[in-house]
């Protein structure tokens, strides 16, 4: 087992197999050095950045130290035209508050591809679907790794086949976004890490890197024992002073339960859980309406925090081991959560 691991931190230029999930919004380049230099892999998700903003981000990484870096962007999803739900969710909104004035377009998917290109990190991931052919191709020709995200063996053994180096494998117990490729079956994909990594271990031919619920060394170890060669790590990280989130969000963390997590479309259109919020709850309401569609959902949301209007200031996202996570510097967490395995499979 820990032959897989060493391998695995060998290629990657680690010393400790724990990657910093790429959380969109919550990765600023201090947090992602403090991962690298303590023996990680550092991340960042540019799903929201536009390529000049990617480019400063990986300067800022480099210029304070870098290490080994992951970048992460979603594939799009098909265009979904339903005027009525989006009509339907703008008038629940309304309860929050009043709405600004719509904002010009986001970023383009293509773009972000290229200056991630032109970055050249250790590795790019993908989460909510694959790489284009050509894509990965150019990837392999500048030496950059394909970290694939997948809920199911299918999702898995599609990107494997896709030309993927590793494969994430998302518990369902995750924080943030479920990367199902399938945005209507993301509610079907709830499979527990514990039986995910397994599942996919056995039958893929890449390394496998567990993410979901792991935030000390017990975790760690349980996902290497299964199967995994790393582990890939996000809430743990989320109350570190390096993180610097929205501080009503980093204290609804503070000894929150397994159960005080929900799936929610709330914030995005798109299925991830999150802390159980006042916001997050009202449209789990009887009679509440379904949320627009990704991104239409998002781009309403955005209206309104815009506004002042009373919803959450920031995506409250939360694994279901957000209790374990602690105020303490984003390199000592790395440090004793591998430190804590090694005793356990010692």
């Amino acid at each position: 087992m820990l032959q897989r691991v060493d391998e695995f931190c060998e290629r990657y230029g680690l010393t400790v197999p724990v990657l910093e999930a790429p959380m969109a919004g919550a990765c600023p380049p201090e947090l992602a050095v403090a991962v690298a230099q303590a023996g990680g892999m550092g991340a960042n998700g540019v799903v929201l950045d536009r390529p000049d903003a990617i480019a400063a981000w990986v300067a800022r990484f480099r210029a304070a130290g870098g290490g080994p870096l992951q970048l992460n962007v979603w594939v799009p999803d098909e265009p979904v035209d339903d005027p009525a739900r989006v009509e339907a969710a703008s008038a629940f909104l309304q309860r929050f508050g009043s709405p600004a004035d719509p904002a010009g377009a986001g970023p383009v998917y293509d773009e972000q591809c290229e200056a991630m290109l032109a970055a050249r990190p250790t590795a790019v991931s993908t989460i909510m679907g694959l790489f284009e052919p050509d894509l990965v191709r150019r990837l392999r020709e500048q030496g950059v790794a394909w970290f694939a995200a997948a809920t199911t063996l299918d999702e898995a053994l599609a990107a494997q086949e896709a030309g993927a180096d590793a494969v994430v494998a998302q518990g369902m117990e995750a924080g943030g976004h479920r990367g199902t490729f399938d945005p209507a079956a993301a509610e079907r994909t709830d499979i527990s890490l514990m039986a995910l990594v397994p599942r996919l271990a056995d039958h893929l031919d890449v390394p496998v890197i567990a993410a979901g619920g792991i935030a000390d060394g017990r975790g760690v170890a349980a996902a290497l024992a299964l199967g995994a060669s790393a582990v890939q790590v996000g809430t743990a990280f989320l109350r570190t002073p390096e993180a610097g989130i929205d501080p009503s969000w980093a204290a609804a963390l503070a000894d929150l339960p397994p159960e005080g997590t929900v799936p929610t479309r709330a914030y995005s259109g798109r299925l991830g859980r999150a802390v159980a919020t006042p916001y997050v709850t009202a449209w789990r309401e009887p009679g509440a309406p379904a949320t627009a569609p990704y991104p239409q959902q998002r781009a309403l949301v955005g209206r309104y925090r815009r506004a002042g209007a009373q919803v959450d200031r920031a995506n409250n996202w939360a694994g279901q081991s957000a209790a374990l996570a602690r105020e303490e510097p984003a390199g000592e967490v790395v440090r004793r959560l591998w430190a804590g395995a090694l005793e356990l499979l010692a």
